[in-house]
């Protein structure tokens, strides 16, 4: 299992938002977090991928048990083996597309980090674009970026909250197609976080959360 998570919960004050939830995800796999506003999904991802940590319970993932690791250490085992594709871009307004790809590459020791880069952003489309900045970039470009720059490292596993909440339906569409397009010639491990059932339906699983428990678990 790529992601092995057993009774985890999360409590932010007095609010509890995650209440004991088991999900085991296993290598290739593409699994759809379902639910409405509100129901956990987004916090859940957040604990998977130690940008939250967990209240109780264990979560492994990729191999390390997450609970067991420091700030410092949860940033180095996230390099190289997680990505990560959020509603925002985040990308640095200072740096072109070529650099947001491949500064962190670089920073992580990986070698021809902007060759690299640059064929990364060659696969999403803008290899006529390495050196425009972020603004001087659509919106759907922009997450093209973001793409590039999450599975760039080839990780083992991919993460995307809402990847297509800040564009039109039909750019939208379009960066999903790309994301499970390079998701299929990497091999990575996919999780989602959509309210969107159509979108969820192009996953191997759809886990349906509310008041954040799983309500269901099955094949799409």
């Amino acid at each position: 299992m790529v992601i092995d998570a057993r009774e985890v919960t999360l409590a932010l004050g007095t609010t509890t938002i995650l209440r004991g939830i088991d999900l085991r995800v296993g290598q290739g796999e593409s699994v759809a977090l379902l639910g409405a506003s509100g129901s956990g999904k987004s916090s859940l991802l957040a604990v998977l991928t130690g940008l939250e940590r967990a209240s109780g319970g264990r979560v492994t993932v990729a191999g390390l048990d997450l609970g067991a690791l420091d700030e410092d250490a949860l940033a180095r085992a996230r390099r190289g083996r997680i990505g990560i594709v959020l509603q925002a871009f985040h990308l640095l307004p200072t740096m072109t597309a070529h650099e947001n790809v491949a500064v962190p590459m670089e920073l992580a020791g990986m070698a021809d980090a902007f060759e690299r880069a640059a064929a990364e952003l060659t696969a999403v489309g803008l290899g006529h674009r390495l050196d425009h900045y972020p603004t001087q970039l659509s919106g759907g470009e922009q997450q093209r970026v973001a793409i590039a720059r999450a599975l760039g490292p080839r990780p083992p596993l991919v993460f995307a909250d809402e990847p297509t909440g800040n564009l039109d339906a039909a750019t939208g569409h379009s960066i999903m197609d790309l994301l499970f397009d390079r998701r299929a010639a990497t091999g990575a491990t996919l999780v989602i976080v959509t309210h969107d059932p159509a979108l969820a339906e192009r996953c191997d699983r759809i886990v349906t959360l509310a008041d954040g428990r799983i309500l269901s678990d099955s094949a799409a």
